[in-house]
């Protein structure tokens, strides 16, 4: 009486593998909603970086940061003069008195950093979605050395970031 039939072996292995074929799915969609979001996050400032041929280009001077803000007089290049009550993200690195190469958000009086260092901070939410997928790639999908690429390449932006900035 105990013993099992072939019968009853293969309803079990058909049942894990669909068991299996669902866990894959979730999590794969899950790694998959954090980068989607991640680079949805992150486009929201890139775009003024990476797109920014023709847009204002100019130079802010932090006077005083304040409420997740910094202000400054703002140079822009070309003939234009200087122009105040410009505001730029406040970023851990930014001090009074520091000069940095600004684009100035279409229509608004919002200012974004680009160079390199702004191209790279405006990356950083990516940068931490790569490193939480990893977690859901290799604890959930089971794909250590894919999880292992995706957290290295979210943490060289993270360091690359922290070392521009």
């Amino acid at each position: 009486m105990g013993r099992t039939t072939g019968r009853t072996r293969r309803k079990r292995n058909s049942s894990e593998g669909v068991l299996s074929f669902g866990r894959r799915a979730v999590m794969g969609g899950v790694a998959a909603l954090l980068l989607v979001a991640a680079v949805w996050t992150s486009w929201g400032s890139a775009h003024h970086v990476v797109l920014a041929k023709g847009r204002e280009h100019g130079t802010l001077t932090v006077a005083r940061c304040e409420d997740g803000t910094c202000t400054g007089p703002y140079d822009p290049d070309g003939p234009d003069g200087p122009r105040a009550g410009m505001t730029i993200e406040q970023s851990v690195a930014v001090k009074k008195g520091q000069r940095f190469p600004v684009v100035v958000k279409p229509d608004t009086d919002e200012l974004v950093r680009t160079g390199a260092a702004g191209l790279l901070y405006a990356w950083v939410p990516l940068g931490g979605a790569l490193l939480l997928a990893s977690l859901v790639i290799g604890g959930g999908l089971r794909m250590t050395r894919t999880a292992w690429g995706t957290a290295l390449a979210g943490a060289a932006l993270l360091l690359a970031t922290f070392f521009a900035l």
